[in-house]
């Protein structure tokens, strides 16, 4: 079991769920707001920022609501990161729910790193 805190933040988005869904889930989509280059061979992605490589693997998916990664160097299988589309019934507003883990004395800062990193997206998308 992990010493990493278990945190969700929830961000509103102005775009039609299969829309967002495609900047979620393709390397052509997530290299454009969340790595510098995405590669996949299957559910097998590799991240590249700048002179670092993480590669990740796709382990759930549902078409248009939610998709799944676990970085591949990480030895603990309860540990991932996850976007959430929740559609509100009555409003049909949009939101995108990342799910992630910290350490406890980096949880702010995973956060943050988020919330620059949605706002990259919400710039691409033009939300």
């Amino acid at each position: 079991m992990s010493d990493k805190i278990k945190f969700e933040i929830e961000f509103v988005m102005h775009a039609s769920p299969a829309f967002l869904y495609q900047y979620l889930s393709t390397p052509d989509g997530l290299s454009e707001w969340f790595a510098d280059n995405v590669n996949s061979r299957s559910d097998v992605f590799t991240f590249i920022w700048d002179d670092s490589e993480e590669v990740a693997k796709r382990i759930s998916y549902k078409t248009n609501e939610k998709i799944k990664y676990k970085w591949l160097d990480d030895e603990d299988e309860e540990i991932y990161f996850e976007f959430t589309i929740m559609v509100d019934a009555l409003t049909s507003d949009v939101s995108l729910i990342v799910t992630d883990f910290a350490d406890e004395d980096e949880v702010d800062e995973s956060k943050m790193f988020w919330e620059n990193q949605i706002a990259e997206l919400k710039q691409t998308i033009g939300a």
